[in-house]
């Protein structure tokens, strides 16, 4: 993905604190207590804000957000949930503000979140059925909270839910500088805000350590704050038994038995998370629990999950697309906790939202937003594709095709980071210049023009073939709608180490000169209108910029490669007759009616 891009995905995504901006509490008396004492099993004790209605004479429903970025940043949320007759408990988590104990990023929570639900349930304001508010790192707790069964948890909202493993600390086992820029965040118990909001100094650092080459696993050094937990998640570069005692297992999923409402948007960087335990649930749960969990995918970014906005990154949106999300919380917990009326926003159990119309369309289920994936397949001219006004083709049906496209990618070459740290346009959706200034370094191919309006929903895939003549390598894989004016519009995209591209739980090194089929599946969702006239546009290339860790193409240990590892690799890929690389493209289902309620 171009860099543009890539920021917008990382600083409005994985595990940031979003500003609020909720609206102001009604003018309804709260009473507030600082400083209450959460015990846990272990006698470490956290430390809780307490909102509750004034003159509250019966026990109500409890609110818990379980937070690592200082239980104060909730206020407003406390104030409007109590002024609507809950209990809100604003917690720090353990280790940070003023609670006590070590914090261990994220593999805490579980155990945790399970003691402060039923410390809740036993207090005389709680009337024994508790919930959870909070999104990236505090959607990530609650679905921590819930695979440990505390009794008394009756619902779970996770907003833009990170999975460890999946999508932070790292995407596709590629790990992000960002990491230690959250980390910062997140040192010492109190705030490190204004270190964190530093973008300059952070791109500065970020490109830096890329222009010099550093070694990924000494950049925390380099950056100034030597981190354990940095050391620990990079010593363990791929999916498996250490990520997964993160996350629920199968017999965790099959035993939730609450309603779930899930929330990700569209461009919500932590979306692959939220999506895989939407996922895992859908899998594994029971009937019954499935039936009960709904899902919510907008057009937002990841602060957008939270508080949505008319416009961002140069993406402007309908005023369908702001919703209330207080009032939808409230709607829910009102459902769930308090045997109210179902939200009227949920007509199905998959609301999702379509930019171009900006329009909310339902479905029964997540799969059923596509009704079927039509194959583009790639092809050139005398293998001319590297460049936007020189490119290959996407195309429909299986005529005769041949030949081959090809890049070369030097690890080496660091000329796009001086203009990528400068591009501060705000438009990291639109801007083109970030694919013009990589001209002949990737692989460009475009559809013809769309004959009529054509609706996209779901997620696209990629096969393609592919011959490395190095063991090693990184890809990246963005899909855009360009529309018939010439804009352009991000759409999603992938990303694959080339030692992963059987399993993310292996490594198996590329044999040299061998053709191999690469499957990209793990594209982000993307519900799109393309306008007559409009094409999509397929960039495949390589991973080179300062915000994911740089592959030197050796085959050797990433995390300690440097520039003495450096292999320039060429990347060939075959459209021919026994190699039809091929893009597949999620052709939207017709509209559910908004009358047919699911159950």
């Amino acid at each position: 993905m171009l860099r543009s891009a890539w920021r917008l995905l990382l600083l409005a995504s994985s595990l940031v604190v979003s500003p609020v901006f909720a609206a102001p509490a009604p003018e309804t008396p709260v009473d507030l207590q600082w400083g209450v004492k959460i015990p846990l099993r272990d006698g470490v004790e956290l430390q809780a804000t307490l909102y509750r209605p004034q003159g509250q004479r019966e026990g109500l429903p409890c609110i818990l957000s379980l937070t690592p970025y200082i239980a104060q940043n909730y206020h407003d949320r406390g104030m409007y949930f109590a002024a609507h007759g809950y209990v809100f408990a604003s917690v720090d988590v353990r280790g940070r503000g003023n609670s006590g104990g070590t914090f261990t990023p994220l593999l805490q929570e579980a155990n945790d979140g399970h003691d402060v639900v039923e410390w809740l349930a036993k207090q005389s304001y709680c009337n024994g059925r508790i919930t959870m508010w909070g999104g990236s790192y505090g959607g990530y707790d609650q679905w921590a909270t819930a695979k440990e069964k505390p009794p008394h948890l009756a619902t779970i909202v996770p907003v833009a839910a990170v999975m460890p493993g999946l999508d932070f600390p790292m995407r596709s086992n590629i790990f992000y500088p960002y990491d230690m820029r959250w980390l910062t965040y997140v040192s010492g118990r109190a705030t490190q805000d204004k270190l964190f909001g530093d973008e300059k100094m952070w791109n500065t650092l970020f490109k830096s350590a890329h222009e010099a080459h550093a070694p990924f696993n000494t950049i925390d050094a380099r950056f100034g704050n030597p981190s354990p937990a940095f050391q620990q998640w990079i010593a363990n570069p791929m999916q498996g038994d250490y990520w997964d005692r993160y996350n629920p297992t199968a017999a965790q999923y099959a035993a939730l038995d609450l309603p779930i409402l899930t929330i990700t948007g569209h461009y919500d960087g932590d979306q692959p998370g939220a999506l895989a335990f939407y996922a895992g649930h859908m899998k594994h749960g029971t009937p019954a629990a499935r039936e009960r969990h709904y899902l919510i995918i907008g057009p937002w970014d990841h602060a957008g999950t939270r508080t949505p906005r008319a416009e961002y990154a140069g993406l402007k949106l309908g005023s369908a697309s702001l919703l209330d999300m207080n009032a939808l919380h409230r709607d829910w917990y009102d459902w769930t906790l308090k045997s109210g009326r179902k939200p009227d926003f949920l007509k199905a159990r998959v609301a999702y939202y379509v930019t171009g119309p900006d329009e909310w369309r339902y479905a029964d289920t997540l799969d059923a937003v596509t009704a079927r994936h039509e194959e583009y397949f790639l092809a050139s001219d005398g293998g001319r594709a590297n460049d936007v006004y020189a490119s290959g083709r996407l195309e429909t049906g299986k005529g005769k095709r041949g030949g081959a496209d090809r890049y070369v990618y030097d690890p080496l070459d660091v000329s796009a980071a001086a203009d990528d740290a400068a591009d501060e346009s705000g438009s990291e959706l639109t801007d083109q210049r970030g694919l013009l200034r990589r001209s002949g370094k990737h692989l460009v191919y475009h559809t013809a023009p769309f004959a009529k309006d054509t609706d996209i929903a779901g997620f696209f895939r990629l096969s393609a073939w592919l011959k490395l003549d190095q063991r090693d390598t990184d890809f990246s894989v963005d899909v855009y709608a360009i529309a018939p004016d010439g804009s352009s519009l991000f759409l999603t995209n992938d990303v694959m180490r080339a030692r992963h591209r059987e399993s993310l739980r292996e490594e198996k090194l590329v044999t040299p000169g061998k053709v191999e089929r690469y499957d990209f599946q793990s594209f982000t969702f993307v519900a799109r209108q393309l306008k007559r006239g409009s094409r999509l546009r397929l960039v495949f290339g390589p991973i080179n910029t300062f915000n994911l860790q740089k592959n030197y193409n050796s085959g050797g240990v990433v995390n300690t490669e440097s520039a003495k590892d450096a292999r320039t690799v060429t990347v060939e890929l075959l459209h021919d007759a026994q190699h039809p690389s091929a893009l597949y493209v999620p052709i939207a289902a017709e509209r559910k009616p908004a009358g047919s309620p699911s159950p």
